[in-house]
């Protein structure tokens, strides 16, 4: 009996506070678990259930389907915008660098020459026909401006300061004509060559060769080189062709450039994005550190820091 009465009372002891602790946060532990395996068990029991045409999960997995396609498309999008922005920056410098000889600097020339817009009285009083290299040192008009010159039409003029529509109202003795310039050359164009359609040399030979000597026409000088006389001549068409060739190919290379360093150069997107609070940021505010301190007590001995 007394075996008993010690064994009785050495169990009946108090445990300690440490044993105490530790079985709660274990129950704790285990009823956590308990709930989170109930909760999950409960989501994949209403997902891996029948699905129907109006249940949250369809809903959710159509919206992400959705979003994938979208975000594919507007790849696709990017990628071929890329190739055609790249391709008209690599074309836009060519098309500029083959309008320097062709159409800017005969528009430059034209413009330092200083033509007189109102054309003035001429008269054809030569014409040469060559052949050969030799020969034909100048032509008054070529098919080509950087052909060689085997073929060649040399007309010479004499040009009087009068307007030629006052010529035409009043037409004077060619005898008696004070000539400001005399037996000067004459070209079709102030670089005296251009390309086919607009020039042709056969068409322009006949309208001012050999059966039109003698003949009143129109002409341009220039007040810059008197000695310069052109049969084509337009102001307003020599600025305009010269402005399309210089804008047109430099702001569609810019425009490509552009977009497609804002979109593939990281520099530039940072900088477009660049916001005033660089260092700021660096640091949490006072609403993050409050909601924190809210969400986890724990830390806000830690917080109180800042």
């Amino acid at each position: 009996m007394k075996k008993s009465s010690t064994l009785t009372t050495t169990t009946s002891v108090p445990s300690s506070p440490t044993l105490s602790l530790s079985a709660q946060t274990l129950s704790a532990s285990k009823i956590s678990l308990t709930s989170s395996r109930s909760g999950s068990g409960k989501a994949r029991s209403t997902c891996q259930s029948p699905v129907r045409p109006g249940s949250g999960c369809v809903d959710a997995i159509r919206a992400k389907r959705e979003e994938i396609e979208m975000e594919s498309l507007l790849e696709k999008a990017k990628f071929y915008t890329s190739v055609c922005l790249g391709t008209t920056a690599i074309l836009s410098v060519f098309t500029f660098l083959f309008l320097i000889p062709f159409v800017v600097d005969p528009a430059i020339s034209t413009i330092i020459a200083d033509y007189d817009p109102v054309p003035v009285t001429c008269i054809v009083i030569d014409h040469i026909y060559a052949e050969g290299i030799k020969n034909c040192s100048w032509s008054s008009c070529r098919e080509g401006c950087t052909s060689s010159l085997t073929k060649c039409h040399q007309l010479f003029v004499n040009y009087t300061r009068i307007p030629f529509s006052e010529w035409e109202r009043h037409p004077q003795d060619l005898d008696t004509v004070n000539w400001d310039v005399s037996y000067t050359k004459f070209l079709i164009n102030s670089e005296g060559c251009g390309y086919p359609p607009t020039t042709n040399c056969s068409v322009f030979a006949r309208q001012y060769g050999f059966s039109h000597i003698g003949e009143p026409f129109p002409c341009y000088y220039s007040r810059a080189y008197p000695q310069v006389v052109i049969g084509r001549y337009s102001w307003e068409n020599n600025l305009y062709h010269l402005i399309l060739s210089l804008i047109i190919p430099n702001v569609l290379f810019a425009i490509s450039i552009g977009v497609l360093s804002y979109w593939y150069c990281p520099c530039c997107e940072k900088a477009c994005n660049k916001s005033s609070r660089v260092y700021a940021e660096k640091f949490p505010t006072k609403e993050e550190i409050v909601n924190c301190m809210n969400c986890n007590k724990e830390k806000s001995l830690s917080l109180n820091v800042f």
